[in-house]
């Protein structure tokens, strides 16, 4: 798929479903890769979701160093700090009462082998320069389910499982399982990214591999001829008002 295509492909999915940021592309820029001339700006004490929210908005990003440490965990760029590993932070947070909970949230969390990656590359699809290897995308419920509505179109009507802790949402649940199990993901958020993004209180995450953003996007312009405008017209519930129920 060349950059013009995604480009195109990525104004026509924010327009027909009225997105309120851009979708986002990730690339990892993993320790083998010879050449990475990605032109953006470096990031410094940022936490990943902070990065991804700098991208939704418009800006190319590169982010080596993550400010979270769970996040940079579950990049493999640092070990899990044993606070962590024991489920002990995680009641201090308040985000747990017992530290056998935390500790299973972070045992089963999806991760990267550690040292595999050296950083992130994040920008809006709209301005792309290269292929990245995830999408994520920030937006209302609402315009959410009809992303995955296509996806579930694109799998020939089978359902979409969706796998989380509530606890790195952007991270994990969007980023790193999408790119690791090869699957559409889902989340509404966490303590987390709620804290330190401008992610609305109605507004949820998904992540898909990037091979399947072609499909979903032609999907979204099936959907948009008929299934979203109708739904979006309410004209049930109107005329439900209407006859006074």
């Amino acid at each position: 798929m060349e950059t013009k295509l995604i480009r195109e492909k990525a104004i026509l999915l924010r327009k027909k479903i009225s997105l309120r940021t851009f979708p986002v592309g990730v690339k990892f820029i993993f320790v083998s890769d010879e050449k990475n001339n990605y032109r953006g700006e470096k990031l410094k004490g940022y936490r990943y979701c902070q990065a991804l929210m700098k991208a939704r908005n418009g800006k190319h990003v590169i982010i080596e160093e993550i400010a979270c440490p769970a996040a940079s965990a579950a990049f493999g760029i640092k070990e899990l700090p044993e606070g962590l590993k024991t489920g002990k932070g995680l009641i201090g947070f308040g985000i747990t009462k017992e530290i056998e909970t935390g500790r299973n949230m972070f045992e089963k969390m999806p991760k990267f082998q550690h040292g595999r990656i050296k950083g992130i590359y994040l920008f809006p699809l709209e301005t792309a320069e290269i292929k990245p290897d995830v999408v994520v995308i920030e937006d209302e419920v609402e315009k959410l389910m009809w992303i995955i509505l296509a996806e579930v179109n694109r799998n020939k009507g089978k359902r979409v499982l969706s796998e989380t802790a509530v606890l790195q949402a952007v991270c994990v649940d969007s980023t790193v399982l999408p790119f690791i199990k090869q699957r559409f993901n889902m989340s509404f958020g966490c303590y987390g990214c709620r804290e330190a993004t401008d992610i609305k209180e109605g507004e949820g995450i998904v992540g898909f591999p990037f091979k399947y953003f072609e499909e979903i996007v032609n999907y979204i312009e099936y959907l948009f001829q008929k299934a979203i405008p109708n739904s979006r017209s309410k004209s049930a519930y109107l005329r439900l008002k209407r006859e006074g129920k």
